[in-house]
């Protein structure tokens, strides 16, 4: 991210209305390696290709504010590989941890891990640390620290339906294990801000939250989103979750969070009400089926509705309801931007 574009974010998020509105997009493994021409695990195995897919992104659409920017990870792999679980990895497909044997209980008894020497997290901070110099050569610098949620740790460790389920049957134990997982998540966001002193930002993203009531929300997730993005003193702390965002909306200013990126099934103007004035709306056009899987003229009038639904851009980025998906265009983001105003 350039020093102007972190401006621009920093002045969204303090109230600042900007003509055209500002666009931004999440953007990781699932877009980038195919659009750059590559496949997915050369984009993981090789630190040069992960660079120049990144630098190719921000050269071609400079108006729009990449997030986290060159993010280094290795798809859902890189927390969960930490906690000692299996990864598998094919050419061409999204990385799968699998769950780890056992219960809560279980998951415990192996202990915290380390994110300085365990698992994927050491090859994140190196790959950074290789092209720091590169990326400032070219306007660019590490803003965010980056995690997954307590809630998508635990499902990834646990399998989502066993996480789910033990939610309600063995809450002690689950409680416990959010306790290490939100130790291990705080460790980690800490280590990227010691590592990279550029870094004033969090993006934690936990979709599982949107899959538990009002009241497992309150008692079970709030309090370890609420801790995990108080990790370090942040200007920007950003939450996606793109599952359902009706659950943690109204608590979100509470939590600490300050833009919110999440399902194109909710409207702005809904989620405006439930989020109040001061949270950045990040979204919301529908990903997969009109920015992957439309026209280009779809995307523009999918743009000119979003704009049209709202009294102003106010605390308004535009974006689509989560990541940019597999097989979005570059004509497609184009007809975004022009929509946009650019």
């Amino acid at each position: 991210m350039t020093n102007e574009q972190w401006e621009k974010l920093l002045a969204v998020i303090g109230g600042e209305v900007f003509e055209p509105p500002a666009v931004g997009f999440i953007i990781d493994s699932p877009w980038l390696p195919n659009w750059a021409g590559m496949t997915i695990l050369d984009y993981f195995t090789s630190e040069q290709k992960w660079y120049q897919a990144n630098l190719k992104a921000v050269r071609q659409f400079p108006q729009i504010i990449f997030i986290p920017g060159f993010w280094s990870e290795y798809g859902m792999c890189t927390e969960p590989s930490a906690f000692g679980t299996k990864c598998v990895w094919g050419e061409n497909e999204f990385p799968n941890p699998m769950k780890l044997p056992g219960d809560a209980k279980q998951i415990i008894s192996a202990g915290k891990p380390n994110p300085k020497t365990d698992g994927l997290c050491p090859f994140v901070l190196k790959r950074l640390s290789h092209f720091q110099k590169d990326m400032e050569s070219n306007s660019h610098s590490i803003k965010f620290a980056v995690a997954r949620g307590p809630f998508n740790l635990a499902s990834f460790l646990m399998g989502t339906t066993e996480f789910l389920m033990a939610l309600k049957t063995q809450p002690d134990d689950v409680n416990a294990l959010l306790v290490m997982i939100t130790d291990f998540i705080v460790d980690w966001l800490r280590l990227q801000k010691s590592t990279f002193d550029s870094i004033d930002g969090i993006l934690l993203l936990d979709d599982i939250v949107g899959f538990v009531g009002p009241d497992d929300f309150k008692s079970m997730a709030r309090p370890y989103l609420k801790r995990a993005f108080e990790a370090f003193d942040a200007k920007v702390r950003m939450f996606h979750n793109d599952a359902s965002g009706l659950v943690c909306a109204p608590h979100l200013a509470d939590i600490g969070v300050n833009v919110f990126n999440f399902s194109h099934n909710h409207t702005m103007a809904e989620m405006r009400k439930l989020v109040g004035p001061d949270v950045t709306l990040l979204g919301n056009i529908p990903p997969r089926d009109v920015l992957a899987g439309g026209s280009a003229e779809d995307v523009a009038a999918s743009v000119k509705d979003i704009l049209g639904s709202l009294p102003d851009s106010k605390r308004v980025i535009l974006s689509c309801g989560g990541g940019i998906p597999p097989g979005v265009t570059t004509e497609n983001i184009q007809a975004f931007l022009s929509a946009a105003g650019y």
